[in-house]
């Protein structure tokens, strides 16, 4: 559905150039919910306007549903903006015009009649779940309404592609999870590809099949979430993935959990899908002799299936720890023995 190719996006200004997309190759796949996730000027923002030709890159190929939008412009760039819809981090509604109004607005731009305008505005209302407030106007909504306008504007048009810019950094946790489930469903009912860039990991974890993480204008790791989740390679990325599995405490814990006791380890175990659900520490300590002390645990639900992280503290002698991690390990449970307490 998306692809591409060797792009780079290079901004002049006064100082110089700046290079805010260096030698980007991707690839979405129709149906599927992408994230691009990086901390400010990483140059996502930059890269998802190329999408839909709000940026020309300066150099490599941007095709979107088999149109290559780096090398059209006029009529053409405008019929294939109608087939990628766009929603953003501040809405960017026409305040003097109500819900419906907002809603219909690309259709009468596009030449749509008024019988086919009415009744297609009145399906997204349907949609989005704005009955009722068809006739507010944006300063009589919420933030979560007035981000579900702008998603019923944005597929307006029946677009292949949803681009979401930072859509939900505006809103509160609550409403942003109400926002992402919205997204979910909506990629469900018409298969529709959405793309979403965004600096919050929360947002990749609960929604998104596949992820790249971006810094410095690079693509510098890409994969499956929940492979991500598992095995983090650059250090940007675990970062990221610290931000939904290991609470700022955990670090307080631990030390203090060394200072308390005289020996043992401190182990890190993570799981991922069904072993997230296994009573491991019962059976460890039904068949070890062994004391297990959990410090500090969380299991997150990825649009994949659960990954969980548990920091636990294992006392006993060498031989019957040493069984213990072992049993764990063939439990399909990811061990790291963060420090040993002598």
């Amino acid at each position: 559905m998306i692809t591409l190719e060797n792009v780079t996006k290079i901004y002049q200004s006064s100082n110089g150039s700046v290079t805010a997309v260096d030698d980007v190759s991707l690839h979405i796949k129709e149906g599927e919910i992408f994230g691009i996730i990086g901390y400010s000027g990483a140059g996502k923002s930059s890269l998802i306007r190329m999408l839909n030709g709000l940026e020309k890159p300066t150099k490599g190929n941007v095709i979107v549903a088999d149109r290559n939008i780096a090398n059209i412009k006029g009529k053409e760039l405008r019929e294939a903006r109608q087939e990628i819809g766009m929603i953003f981090q501040h809405f960017n509604l026409l305040w003097s015009r109500t819900v419906r109004e907002n809603i219909a607005f690309p259709l009468e731009i596009a030449g749509v009649p008024k019988e086919q305008r009415l009744k297609r505005v009145d399906e997204l209302i349907q949609l989005v779940g704005l009955q009722g407030r068809e006739n507010a106007y944006p300063s009589q909504l919420s933030g979560g309404q007035k981000q579900r306008v702008g998603i019923a504007r944005a597929l307006a048009n029946n677009p292949k592609v949803l681009l979401c810019d930072e859509a939900t950094s505006a809103l509160d946790p609550q409403t942003t999870d109400s926002i992402l489930d919205l997204l979910v469903d909506i990629n469900q009912r018409l298969r529709l590809t959405i793309v979403l860039i965004t600096h919050e990991m929360h947002v990749i974890r609960k929604i998104c099949d596949r992820v790249a993480v971006m810094e410095n204008g690079k693509i510098v790791e890409q994969g499956e979430v929940l492979q991500v989740f598992r095995q983090p390679k650059q250090t940007i990325t675990k970062r990221f993935v610290q931000q939904v599995i290991e609470p700022e405490e955990t670090k307080e814990t631990i030390a203090h959990l060394i200072d308390k006791y005289p020996r043992g380890n401190v182990i890190q175990l993570t799981f991922v899908g069904e072993a997230a659900e296994q009573p491991l520490i019962a059976n460890l300590t039904r068949q070890f002799q062994v004391n297990v002390n959990i410090l500090q645990g969380k299991i997150s639900q990825t649009h994949q299936g659960s990954y969980g992280v548990l920091f636990v503290h294992i006392d006993g002698t060498d031989e019957e720890v040493a069984k213990a991690i072992d049993y764990i390990r063939q439990q399909q449970v990811g061990v790291e023995v963060i420090t040993d307490v002598q």
